[in-house]
């Protein structure tokens, strides 16, 4: 369920006897806390013209009833970037009762510049001080009781995989909320920063700008447009920010730069001042020369060939296995009783037959296909994200993505993209500009999803070979080359430049991994079973009228005059519009009950050659239907059609293209 910002906030403020947001920068444990905090029946919410959204929930805490926001995850409260943006437009429109500031334990002083402004905010805060089990494996051992008086705000040790001190952080909060407890500013910058703070202080003093004054002088002084606007609204507005721009001046004067710049240099030594004296020395941990053996290029990228030669060998021959065992258990012991079973209750008609395509060759179909290639990556891409792999392969193909205009976190929703598009172009948000945004998202939609990888394993490696499949693959990978490069000639703009925090490896928790594996599997089984299990019995109708062929006829001259397949294989590729491997799962359908026996029948339906022309248009041509949506929602929906109708393009050709060199040096 998605909301309004605005309603949502007002909505969670107005049923709660307190609001608690929860913020901090990426990775530090505050959605695990989130999650732990309130379970099932999350809202998201988004402000309009906004990707970045809100996750808002509410939760019971002995007799309170307590509204949590999630805030973006992100490294300040500028408006630099939408989640920078988001996380403070929330905080200013909810003005909630307590500011939860997630710290890591092993990066204290880094954390600390965004607690800094909170605190500069006046916003009542109770930090967390999280991942401690990490730091204390490091040798880290920080002083909370320290920490909590230099801050003058509580903190509280906790471990969110576990939960560990969540009850007492909560009990905190409850506490500050009762109290009013605000903030005693007992952080300073500079002298002479904090003189002219105070400076413009006194002057916003007697006017009510619905911000707390010091929060506002240091607002103005950093040169936020937001905030100048906002005072420029009011009558004596001018005057304010002239006085505002000249201690700017004075101070710029002083230090020989920039104030914003100044304030931010004296913020990030306060934060590395504190974490300085509450915490020991860093003891080198195995991940650091892990995390230096997997971005060096000399063994980085040997081992990223490693990992998908893994991945895909196991798909292979684990998938491979797993496909032939429910085919042939499938057609032994339960096909018989289906048939019999549908026979005895509604005959040998044509009611029964239709029947037949959908609970016995849809299902058998479904089965082949969903749980040897789809559960099996998903299990495997769930491992790679918890484990903090991915981060690597970022840092480590930074160059390569230049190439394409974009930059080294680009990899992470290209990778996430051979597990589902869908997650993936969201994921695409990671990314600053429409221009990097509109090439990621098209070279994602060419990117073999856990569905068309289940289409070139299931089709061609089971029926062909696995060197054809490998070839698939690498005609698709250079396609995207292609494709990248050519976007980044013709988009105007250029990329820009990779700044990301390294995180440490992690064993991934096996209970984590199932989560994540089944969370998305489920929508298999309860979108993709249904639809299959349908469109079966929809072909069957087709198949049983003799309407099927009829259909299949106008598409003959692209279908087989150009890509020498069946004519009726053109139909399950636009079945697949729907989802991806209802393809494969729909000719397997025609083939069970064409030809009998199960789904290793496919190659007396269609040849080697055909089977390899097919897979490889199914991957390339226009997206499934839950991908366009998502290419509309996030792009636009002129981008989103532009992308549909270059992959229609695309896919014809390189088939035809295919088709032809097969044919003539006969290599299948």
């Amino acid at each position: 369920m998605s909301l309004s910002c605005h309603s949502a906030l007002k909505e969670i403020k107005g049923s709660t006897d307190f609001t608690f947001a929860l913020a901090g920068n990426p990775n530090v444990g505050k959605s695990s806390i989130f999650n732990r905090l309130t379970g099932m029946g999350v809202v998201t919410a988004n402000y309009p013209g906004k990707t970045v959204e809100l996750n808002l929930a509410t939760t019971n805490f002995k007799d309170q009833r307590i509204g949590i926001i999630d805030l973006p995850g992100s490294y300040a409260l500028g408006a630099v970037s939408e989640d920078q943006w988001v996380a403070r437009r929330a905080i200013f429109d909810c003005k909630p009762d307590v500011a939860i500031m997630i710290l890591d334990a092993t990066n204290l002083a880094r954390n600390l510049y965004m607690l800094i402004q909170f605190i500069d905010l006046g916003v009542p805060i109770v930090a967390a001080l999280n991942l401690i089990d990490e730091a204390e494996k490091r040798n880290i051992l920080i002083d909370s009781g320290e920490l909590s008086r230099l801050l003058g705000i509580p903190v509280v040790k906790t471990i969110a995989t576990t939960g560990s001190g969540l009850d007492e952080l909560i009990q905190q909060a409850v506490d500050t909320a009762k109290n009013k407890t605000g903030i005693s500013y007992s952080l300073h910058y500079g002298d002479d920063i904090e003189t002219n703070i105070k400076k413009l202080e006194e002057i916003l003093m007697p006017y009510n700008f619905g911000i707390n004054p010091r929060a506002l002088s240091i607002m103005l002084l950093e040169n936020d447009s937001e905030f100048i606007e906002l005072v420029g609204k009011h009558e004596n507005g001018k005057s304010i920010i002239e006085e505002a721009n000249k201690i700017s001046r004075e101070i710029e004067e002083l230090h020989r730069e920039k104030t914003p710049l100044r304030i931010a240099r004296e913020r990030h030594g306060l934060a590395g001042s504190i974490a300085s004296q509450v915490q020991g020395d860093v003891k080198p941990i195995a991940s650091d020369k892990i995390w230096a053996y997997t971005t060096s290029p000399l063994t980085g990228i040997p081992l990223l060939i490693g990992v998908l030669a893994i991945i895909f060998s196991f798909l292979f021959y684990g998938g491979n296995w797993l496909s032939t065992f429910f085919s042939n258990q499938w057609a032994t012991y339960v096909s018989p009783v289906i048939n019999d079973a549908i026979h005895y209750v509604f005959g040998s008609g044509i009611i029964g037959k239709i029947l037949i395509w959908g609970f016995d060759a849809g299902i058998l179909a479904a089965l082949a296909v969903g749980i040897p290639y789809v559960l099996t990556f998903y299990f495997m891409l769930a491992f790679l994200e918890d484990s903090g792999y991915l981060n690597s392969v970022a840092f480590l193909t930074d160059r390569l993505m230049h190439k394409f205009g974009l930059h080294g976190r680009a990899i992470i929703p290209l990778v996430a993209g051979a597990g589902c598009n869908v997650p993936a172009i969201i994921g695409t948000r990671v990314l600053t500009t429409m221009r990097e945004r509109t090439i990621a998202s098209t070279l994602i939609t060419l990117i073999p999803c856990s569905a068309r990888t289940a289409v070139i394993l299931g089709a061609v490696s089971l029926f062909v070979g696995w060197k054809p499949a490998v070839a698939i693959y690498l005609i698709i990978f250079a396609l995207v080359f292609v494709v990248g490069a050519g976007l980044n000639k013709i988009m105007p703009g250029k990329s820009t430049g990779l700044v990301m925090e390294m995180f440490p490896f992690r064993m991934p928790m096996m209970s984590n991994i199932l989560k994540k594996t089944w969370y998305r599997f489920k929508d298999f089984v309860f979108v993709a079973f249904p639809i299959v299990l349908v469109g079966s019995m929809v072909l069957g109708g087709l198949y049983e009228s003799g309407y099927l062929w009829k259909l299949a006829s106008p598409l003959s001259p692209i279908v087989e005059g150009w890509l020498g397949l069946p004519a009726v294989a053109g139909l399950t590729l636009i079945f697949a519009v729907l989802r991806k491997e209802l393809a494969l799962q729909l000719l397997v359908t025609l083939a069970v009950v064409m030809y009998g026996g199960g789904a290793k029948d496919l190659l007396l339906f269609m040849t080697p050659a055909q089977l390899f022309v097919y897979a490889l248009v199914n991957t390339i041509y226009i997206p499934c239907v839950a991908t366009i949506a998502v290419l509309g929602r996030e792009l636009g929906w002129k981008r989103a059609f532009g992308i549909m109708a270059f992959t229609i393009t695309l896919a014809i050709l390189i088939g035809g293209i295919a088709s032809r060199i097969i044919g003539y040096y006969h290599l299948l």
